[in-house]
């Protein structure tokens, strides 16, 4: 597998334009940078590259740094999303866990969930598997992914993610290659 494109073209799907559904519509350039949140992963910071690079595409959008176990980052991430409304979470690793998390608690407040290799099979996830929610979720993982499973994590986001585009990629954990060749624009519309 190539690239993104490619993924979706041997999955058999159209490309990611729009999302149409009959009570709204998703517009690339209606894109709120305030209402898109980056969350990075466990040896991570605000400063990485895919943070780095989100940034310089949207900027404005929210890029906090988050530290401690996984309880007190969620707090952390609660606090700052706080009850508002249409956000875009983009989670990397143990990020697209808190992402997954947060969505299964709080589905009312998301517009779209992209999450990058996220790590559902840590016990935070499967210790409880949360309820299905319909978010549209897309989810990019390495083939070459040496941390997190690929099979596994495919088979849990199935029975949560009721809305879920699974993609995999010829890339490792890091995704670097594939952030670099995403059209973010589109995959965020």
């Amino acid at each position: 597998m190539g690239n993104l494109s490619d993924s979706i073209a041997q999955l058999n799907m159209e490309p990611l334009r729009s999302i149409e559904r009959p009570d709204y519509q998703y517009n690339i350039h209606m894109i709120d940078p305030s209402r898109i949140l980056f969350i990075h992963g466990s040896d991570s910071n605000s400063q990485t590259y895919k943070a780095k690079l989100l940034g310089g595409i949207f900027p404005g959008m929210v890029i906090p740094d988050f530290d401690g176990d996984l309880p007190e980052r969620m707090k952390q991430l609660e606090a700052i999303l706080g009850t508002e409304t249409g956000w875009t979470l983009i989670g990397s690793s143990l990020g697209g866990l808190m992402a997954a998390l947060f969505a299964t608690q709080h589905p009312g407040q998301l517009r779209k969930l992209i999450l990058l290799a996220p790590a559902l099979t840590l016990p935070g996830f499967t210790r409880t598997l949360p309820s299905q929610i319909s978010i549209p979720t897309i989810i990019i993982q390495g083939t070459h992914d040496e941390f997190i499973p690929l099979e596994p994590t495919r088979r849990l986001a199935e029975k949560v993610f009721t809305n879920l585009t699974y993609i995999a990629v010829d890339d490792d954990h890091r995704l670097h290659k594939t952030a670099r060749e995403v059209d973010w624009k589109e995959l965020l519309g």
